[in-house]
């Protein structure tokens, strides 16, 4: 029976590409010359330091670039509020997406559910697996999910014959 499983993961070395190269230019920009501005990645949490909410937003459209230039969806990243950080210091956290929540595995085997198509969907792990009959039953769930979920960056994986 064919079928294929729907994920939402991220490369970590391609964020810590990313990452290495916003240093790297909030290093060399002449608007970040003498400032105390940094990024630190810390497991899938990116935390910005810096003075004002001007370098911050040029900190967040620096990161933006890289991460789509490196093909990471800017969907995965969630900016937390900025924050006092002591002293005339802003930190701003910035959590990365790897993997679907329960609740979201949920929607998604919900969806397929109620479009009353011929393919089943079940939850395993971090992961909703999608069996059907026919190759074509799998390639319109895949369009419908892509379709009715266009806030999450979904992969499909695992393609079986």
């Amino acid at each position: 029976m064919p079928s294929f499983d729907v994920v939402c993961t991220v490369d970590g070395h391609e964020i810590t590409n990313a990452v290495d190269q916003a240093k790297r230019e909030i290093g060399t920009r002449f608007d970040f010359r003498g400032s105390k501005s940094s990024i630190a990645l810390e497991e899938k949490t990116l935390t910005f330091l810096t003075e004002d909410d001007m370098k911050l937003r040029a900190m967040q459209e620096i990161l933006r670039q890289k991460m789509a230039k490196r093909g990471i969806s800017l969907k995965l990243l969630e900016f937390k509020d900025s924050e006092s950080a002591g002293g005339d210091m802003i930190r701003q956290q910035v959590l990365v997406k790897d993997g679907l929540t329960t609740e979201e595995l949920k929607t998604l085997a919900k969806v397929i559910k109620t479009a009353k198509m011929k393919v089943q969907a079940q939850i395993q792990e971090d992961k909703l697996r999608v069996t059907g009959k026919k190759r074509d039953d799998l390639q319109e769930a895949i369009a419908l999910l892509k379709r009715e979920s266009p806030e999450l960056e979904l992969q499909f994986v695992n393609f079986r014959d």
